[in-house]
């Protein structure tokens, strides 16, 4: 599959569907606290996505490959799940750390964005993985730029971890997108510096990396979907929809409540 270059028509829909995917997680924040199920989550995004911003949330029914469709209108990723977590009505309780992942469609086009959650007071431990993956995510977003290549991304990525003591997940990666909700290509974040396909203006595509406490090895529930760590270890994951400008990149996922760019001591 050829990899689509936006038009100037695509990037402004795709700058509005961003800010709606970000905007979700803004809403859903003060929600999430001990006590509430991710089933209600996933119902107030659910309401908010179809009845306030007009858009269809992307999880829902979706089936790619012709597999068990996803159930739900979010991603709910708690403690040692690394992705695709499923709502349900167990509560959340305090200590625990969640990624809500947002994928809204608004007039054709995708907006994909996660952010990781504290529910009540979590260990220094936890709150120390979610920091290390969201400055992971930014040194991603960092690299790019035209003439920058898909290696730099996860090069910069996986030493950050793996520099912390974490490990990177490899078996899912980010990915283009845009009128369809997965494109090429395929963001590895782990990998060689100056390998890996080349950036050009006008590609948009999702940098989110997964980061795991113990080793990077996972198994699949038998849902179908739900991944998790095959240790047990917390994992962490963050994740921006980018695009390429003529200088260097633009987060389209971006809204009031999005956390501030880490300060990196270099």
């Amino acid at each position: 599959m050829a990899i689509v270059i936006k038009t100037q028509e695509d990037i402004e829909k795709m700058r509005i569907a961003g800010r709606l995917a970000a905007e979700v997680l803004d809403y859903i924040t003060p929600f999430v606290k001990p006590g509430v199920t991710t089933e209600e989550l996933d119902k107030l995004c659910h309401d908010y996505m179809v009845n306030v911003q007009g858009t269809i949330p992307a999880p829902l029914n979706y089936a790619p490959d012709g597999g068990t469709p996803y159930p739900k209108s979010i991603c709910t990723s708690i403690n040692h799940v690394i992705c695709h977590g499923i709502p349900d009505n167990k509560p959340l309780k305090k200590g625990d750390i969640v990624n809500l992942d947002i994928t809204v469609i608004k007039d054709g086009y995708h907006g994909d964005t996660s952010r990781m959650f504290y529910v009540g007071e979590v260990s220094d431990f936890a709150r120390r993985l979610c920091k290390v993956t969201y400055e992971c995510m930014w040194k991603g977003i960092e690299k790019v730029k035209p003439g920058a290549r898909l290696g730099d991304i996860g090069n910069v990525i996986q030493r950050h971890a793996e520099a912390a003591g974490y490990s990177v997940v490899q078996e899912f990666c980010g990915h283009g997108i845009g009128k369809k909700f997965h494109e090429e290509p395929q963001v590895l974040h782990y990998g060689q510096p100056g390998t890996g396909l080349e950036l050009k203006a006008g590609m948009i595509f999702t940098i989110e990396p997964m980061i795991n406490q113990g080793k990077r090895h996972l198994r699949m529930l038998a849902d179908g979907w739900t991944v998790v760590t095959k240790d047990r270890s917390l994992s962490a994951q963050w994740e921006h929809t980018i695009l390429v400008t003529e200088t260097g990149y633009e987060i389209l996922t971006t809204s009031d409540g999005t956390p501030p760019k880490p300060v990196f001591k270099h």
